[in-house]
């Protein structure tokens, strides 16, 4: 299916791209383009001016001050920025504008690659009650529920009564977890609703809501697919985002634990379904709700971009999902079939964040004073940050993604609870040891969780589990302070002296 940025009967060569973001994924796009001998360009706000991806790009651009709504989202000054550097292509990664079909439209007009979805696949399931209407029409199942915006409180009770609760009030112009109300009885009905219109319009200047039955305790599972410029669509299997907490995913995994092979390949004939039937091009996701007592499950939204969980993805297919979208932006067909794709043992990924688990996770910006990332066979990092980098307090504050591959899914938690335990952050709180007891929980390792997993209670249990790693670090330091500040004894000091001094000489001992 031809996209509004070329004509499926030539290629058009992308010469020079600019990255549209910041953090781990601007440093993810940069090198997938180094690798395909593609030169960058990173725009950064006055607040980034040290990140690391305008450390690792080939030229960089400062398009504003540090509030976001000065700088990464304003589209207009991202394409002066690639006109004025010769950038051809621009990559938006996720988040800020990647799923902005007005800025699609923009890049396209000023003669660029857009290197995502055409704007008209973006519009048709950036809303999401545009997107259900999409669907219903193309005969994928959807959670029962409205297919327009609720003009009235009065009105969404009356629909909420038929439908039974519990149901969820939502966004339609929702993401990232908000403009989402859970609403258990209907004396909580009208507080819900102003404050899901209220959240509605504040973060996504848009205050129409629709309403959903409430599945109890389902599985949140995606399909990634990847369609080109010439009609052809492939999934790329399933992930697993079911451990959320506030509706925002903390763990992916991929293959999903408890999955039926029947119910995996109905729901990824009908990802690829809903992708045709919208006319969509390069990465993609469709999430859906499993529910596990009935079988079932149901559209629930489409990502028309990159997810931050992609790299599970790539892990267990060989598929690097950047240069592809590259390669099909640049008019390719796919390289691959359908049938060429199998999944090779299990891959788990954590979200780090600069928060603080047993402070209510309160946002913990500051710098890092020091930083050691894992490493060994299977054990992926991608990172945005580096020792001396001043975490900024004005953007989300995931600082890097930790994923690790195994023949088996006991193998993949292993390794990334071992990969953990190596993990050193230094100067700011980071999610570290919550994650760490995420994994160990025996819920999460048998795999039969659900998006409920996180409970209140568990939470307070987790997060008090993770203290213990914290209160250990801050032992061994005083410990180490302790010996360091110790008096040397006779018979030891001129051997330590010298090989400490030796080993702090350039070209000493390593």
């Amino acid at each position: 299916m031809p996209s509004a940025t070329t004509s499926p009967s030539a290629l058009r060569p992308i010469l020079k791209v600019l990255v549209a973001n910041r953090g781990e994924i601007a440093v993810r796009v940069v090198r997938a383009c180094h690798e395909l001998g593609i030169p960058t360009v990173a725009v950064y706000s006055e607040a980034d001016r040290a990140a690391l991806h305008v450390r690792n790009a080939g030229e960089a651009v400062c398009i504003g001050p540090a509030p976001s709504s000065e700088s990464y989202l304003r589209g207009e000054r991202i394409i002066e920025a690639a006109l004025r550097t010769g950038a051809n292509a621009i990559h938006p990664g996720y988040g800020f504008l990647s799923e902005n079909a007005a800025f699609a439209r923009m890049v396209v007009e000023a003669g660029l690659v857009w290197v995502g979805p055409p704007a008209s696949a973006i519009e048709a399931m950036g809303s999401k009650t545009r997107a259900r209407q999409h669907m219903v029409a193309a005969g994928v199942p959807v959670v029962p529920g409205t297919t327009h915006a609720i003009e009235t409180e009065a009105e969404a009770l009356i629909i909420a009564r038929e439908i039974g609760f519990p149901v969820m009030l939502k966004a339609a112009g929702g993401g990232g977890g908000k403009g989402i109300r859970k609403v258990e009885h209907e004396d909580e009905f009208s507080s819900a609703w102003r404050s899901t219109k209220s959240e509605a319009s504040r973060s996504f200047k848009d205050d129409a809501v629709y309403l959903e039955k409430f599945v109890s305790n389902p599985k949140h599972i995606e399909i990634q697919v990847l369609a080109d410029q010439h009609g052809t669509c492939v999934h790329l299997f399933e992930r697993d985002c079911s451990v959320q907490r506030r509706n925002q995913k903390v763990v992916e995994e991929t293959p999903c634990a408890v999955l039926p092979d029947a119910t995996r390949l109905a729901m990824a004939k009908v990802a690829v379904q809903a992708a045709a039937a919208v006319g969509y091009v390069g990465a993609g996701t469709i999430e859906f709700l499993f529910s596990q007592a009935s079988g079932e499950f149901y559209f629930l939204e489409m990502n028309t971009r990159l997810q931050v969980e992609h790299p599970v993805t790539e892990m267990v297919t060989g598929i690097d999902l950047v240069r592809a979208q590259l390669r099909i932006a640049a008019g390719e067909p796919l390289w691959f079939s359908q049938d060429d794709l199998r999944q090779t043992g299990h891959a788990i990924e954590v979200r780090i964040y600069a928060e603080d688990p047993a402070n209510n996770f309160a946002p913990a910006p500051g710098r890092i004073s020091g930083l050691r990332e894992p490493g060994g066979p299977w054990v992926r990092v991608d990172s945005g940050v580096y020792a001396g980098y001043e975490v900024p307090i004005h953007y989300d504050p995931m600082v890097a993604k930790l994923i690790c591959w195994g023949s088996t899914r006991e193998e993949a938690t292993t390794r990334l609870i071992r990969a953990l335990r190596e993990y050193r952050v230094r100067g700011i709180h980071t999610s570290i040891p919550f994650l760490a007891a995420i994994l160990r929980d025996p819920e999460f390792q048998a795999g039969n969780y659900s998006t409920g997993f996180l409970t209140p209670e568990r939470l307070h249990r987790l997060t008090q589990a993770g203290e213990n790693p914290r209160i250990a670090t801050i032992a061994a330091a005083i410990a180490r302070f302790e010996a360091d500040t110790r008096p040397a004894r006779a018979s030891t000091t001129a051997s330590s002296s010298s090989a400490w001094k030796l080993a702090a000489r350039p070209g000493g001992a390593r």
